[in-house]
């Protein structure tokens, strides 16, 4: 049995989700969306630190997925989305948590099928993974899919180390 917290970071919105992997199956936990008050980037960041480590005391997951940065437009939004997601980084390192990262296209290749599924898509596959009786709020489906996509990494990992050999980059 593994918990894992998956992190979608943003500098303004943040979302989060635990899910349990027991064996091949998943179960949902929670999720949600941390919201960060307006006020000067470090106040912001320390409401992400905060509420991060108030997840991890919760929830005690097991290990960390989150999502890695990608290059937006405004190299400005990019920094701070990086700095957003530092926090969130240190807030699980501190606890003694392995944090893995995953990119955007591989967490909705791994959950919707396709590297550009839309957020609408990948809200619905979520849902139906999870058996959720609602739609998740978008960040905290964001989240979940990471902690999915992290599940889904593991059992492959799993599967790869009982075979004995690669053969033309194939595993046999």
């Amino acid at each position: 049995m593994t918990r894992i917290l998956g992190i979608d970071p943003g500098s303004r919105k943040t979302g989060f989700g635990v899910i349990e992997r027991i064996g091949g199956k998943v179960a949902y936990i929670t999720s949600g969306v941390i919201r960060v008050p307006e006020g000067s980037l470090p106040e912001r960041l320390k409401v992400i630190f905060d509420a991060i480590t108030q997840i991890v005391q919760q929830q005690s997951p097991d290990v960390v997925a989150i999502e890695q940065i990608f290059m937006a437009k405004n190299a400005s939004s990019s920094l701070k989305l990086g700095q957003a997601r530092g926090a969130a980084i240190t807030a699980a390192v501190v606890q003694d948590l392995s944090v893995y990262e995953y990119e955007a296209r591989k967490v909705k290749q791994s959950v919707v099928g396709t590297g550009a599924a839309d957020k609408a898509q990948v809200q619905h596959m979520v849902k139906a993974l999870l058996r959720l009786p609602g739609t998740p709020q978008e960040d905290a489906a964001d989240a979940l899919a990471v902690a999915l996509c992290h599940a889904n990494t593991q059992d492959q990992l799993i599967a790869l180390a009982g075979k004995r050999s690669f053969r033309r980059g194939r595993v046999v």
